[in-house]
């Protein structure tokens, strides 16, 4: 697999840490690849594609989306650094209220 798959407490959310090969001329990385995310278990169908820029100190908000319209969402950081956090906000859930965090950063 060209990444590692890491569990956090809430099973629903994954930290994907991609392989990185560097040589002299920088580095290359597989971001995302169907097959392999479907090797790992990992069966989700990413329809959408987005990119924002965020000056320092900004709060992107929480988003949330009811069934059948729910998103998996595939984050990643590619200047600077950010602190990315899910909250499990289902009232049902044996997770309700947890929630997980992880920097991320150009490097990571």
């Amino acid at each position: 697999m060209p990444f590692e798959i890491i569990d956090t407490e809430i099973p629903e959310v994954k930290i994907i840490k991609p392989k990185v090969f560097k040589d002299a001329r920088g580095f290359f990385l597989e971001f995302y690849k169907k097959s392999d995310f479907e090797k790992a278990g990992l069966n989700v169908e990413f329809v959408q594609d987005n990119h924002s820029k965020s000056v320092k100190g900004v709060l992107r908000g929480l988003h949330f989306q009811e069934k059948p319209y729910e998103q998996g969402k595939l984050v990643r950081c590619i200047k600077g650094k950010i602190f990315d956090v899910a909250v499990d906000i289902r009232p049902d859930s044996p997770y309700f209220k947890k929630w997980v965090a992880v920097e991320l950063s150009e490097e990571n």
